[in-house]
């Protein structure tokens, strides 16, 4: 009789982890849901709030707040601790700090004979998978950050609501790094198979300079989000639950995700946010698209943007 049983352990319960362990209950994602925080009060009225929910949960999930001792076992390790962006702060101002703090969670982590995968969210997430990487001497394929699973929902919703398509129809990537230096990937954005540079060519009512603000808008959104409710933690619970779907259940689902480049997109030694193929061993392949030269260029820069502050962590 097999009685083994999928755990996650998130680290961090602020906004955005305590948005993620409710939407991994609701979406009965993980048999065994460990809560790990600096503030044990705040965690533990967590489980004891999201197990009151279990009645109504499509699955039985055991949820409770552990310590690292509770990651040894765990398929899958989730960080949204450390500092949170704020107003008028970009996200790689929070570099240093946050490296400095991934470093001890990081240790106490594989101090527990961790053998899993690490999945990050905590900004600059490009960044700070890096450093979990080198800081956990897990091989590359199973440190995987949230990158820009996040932009590319938002640019499907976006595109989704200006052509009046179910987003779920919308297929469109950003790439790069998860913030000011992103890019959408317009050569291979399509709506039911048919690339929407051409739809804009072809229906009158349509605009390329619309096309330009939606991109705009996704690229700035969380500045948006943040100056009217102070931090972003739905959409990127979302995304992260959707990520820790597609390895627990072996999807092999193409995601955008923060990913190792080894020569992929002429980038090397460096995380940055590509589609990549996902599966219950982590990162199976990095998709790399034939790009426009604008897009090459685009993207170019921002892997150049990322290096800089990487090599200023992490100096070659």
């Amino acid at each position: 009789m097999n009685n083994r049983v999928n755990r996650v352990v998130l680290i961090g319960t602020g906004f955005v982890g305590s948005s993620y362990a409710f939407a991994m209950l609701n979406q009965g994602v993980a048999e065994e849901l460990v809560l790990i925080d600096l503030n044990k009060e705040k965690s533990e009225g967590d489980a004891m709030d999201l197990n009151h929910g279990m009645p109504f949960a499509p699955s039985p999930t055991k949820i409770w707040f552990g310590d690292y001792s509770d990651c040894k076992p765990a398929d899958i390790v989730v960080i949204c601790a450390g500092a949170n962006q704020k107003p008028g702060e970009t996200r790689l101002d929070l570099v240093e700090k946050n490296t400095k703090i991934f470093k001890g969670i990081v240790g106490e982590v594989m101090g527990s004979g961790f053998d899993g995968i690490f999945i990050i969210a905590t900004n600059p997430v490009d960044i700070l998978t890096y450093a979990v990487w080198k800081f956990s001497g897990l091989p590359k394929e199973r440190v995987i950050g949230s990158g820009t699973i996040l932009d590319t929902a938002r640019f499907r919703f976006l595109l989704g609501d200006y052509f009046n398509i179910d987003t779920r129809n919308v297929h469109a990537y950003i790439i790069g790094e998860h913030g000011d230096t992103e890019l959408p990937v317009w050569s291979h954005a399509d709506i039911g198979g048919k690339p929407i540079e051409t739809i804009i060519n072809e229906r009158k009512e349509y605009r390329q300079e619309d096309l330009e603000q939606i991109f705009t808008n996704v690229r700035d959104a969380a500045y948006h989000i943040i100056e009217r409710k102070g931090a972003t933690y739905y959409g990127i619970a979302m995304g992260l639950v959707r990520l820790t779907k597609a390895i627990l259940q072996n999807e092999n689902s193409i995601l955008t995700v923060s990913s190792y480049l080894n020569g992929e997109y002429g980038q090397n030694d460096l995380y940055i946010g590509v589609p990549a193929i996902v599966n219950r061993h982590g990162i199976r392949e990095v998709l790399e698209f034939t790009l426009a030269d604008d897009e090459k260029e685009k993207f170019s820069h921002s892997a150049d943007v990322l290096r800089k502050v990487k090599e200023s962590v992490f100096p070659s």
